[in-house]
C-alpha cells in the first residue's frame, strides 16, 4: 500500500488504534503485576484470573478492577512504601555517616568559617536531638 494512498482519516484512526492497544497492553501489565504482588491470593487463584486473561480478556480485566480494584491501590501503597524504606536503608548504610562524623564535618565548617557558632550550635542541637 503506498504512502500517498492513506488519506488523514485513515491516518487518525491508526492512530487511534494504536493508542487504545497501548492502554490495553498497560492494563494488562498493570493487573498482572498486581496479581503477583498480592501474596493473600493462592497460586491457584492467580493461575485462574491468569487463564482467564488470556481466553476471555476484556471481561476478566472489568471484572478484576471492579471487584479487586480498591486492593490495587492498596497493594501499590504498601509496595511503593518498602521500596523507599529499601532505598532509604541501603543509602544510609552506603553513607556511612555516623553522628560523630556529621559533628566532625560541622566543625571542620565553623573552622573554616563557613558557619557561625550560632548556625554550629543549631545544627549540633539537631544532630544530637
Amino acid at each position: 500500500m503506498p504512502f500517498a494512498d492513506v488519506d488523514l482519516g485513515e491516518a487518525l484512526l491508526l492512530a487511534l488504534e494504536i493508542f487504545f492497544f497501548v492502554i490495553w497492553i498497560w492494563i494488562l501489565i498493570t493487573i498482572l503485576s498486581d496479581l503477583f504482588r498480592d501474596h493473600e491470593l493462592s497460586g491457584w487463584a492467580k493461575a485462574a484470573w491468569v487463564l482467564f486473561l488470556v481466553f476471555i480478556p476484556f471481561l476478566t480485566a472489568l471484572i478484576y478492577l471492579i471487584a479487586r480494584g480498591q486492593g490495587m491501590r492498596e497493594r501499590a501503597l504498601k509496595a511503593q512504601a518498602e521500596a523507599k524504606h529499601h532505598m532509604d536503608a541501603y543509602i544510609r548504610e552506603q553513607a556511612h555517616s555516623s553522628p560523630a562524623d556529621e559533628l566532625h564535618k560541622l566543625n571542620d565548617l565553623k573552622d573554616k568559617g563557613a558557619i557561625t557558632a550560632e548556625e554550629f550550635d543549631r545544627a549540633k542541637a539537631k544532630l544530637l536531638a
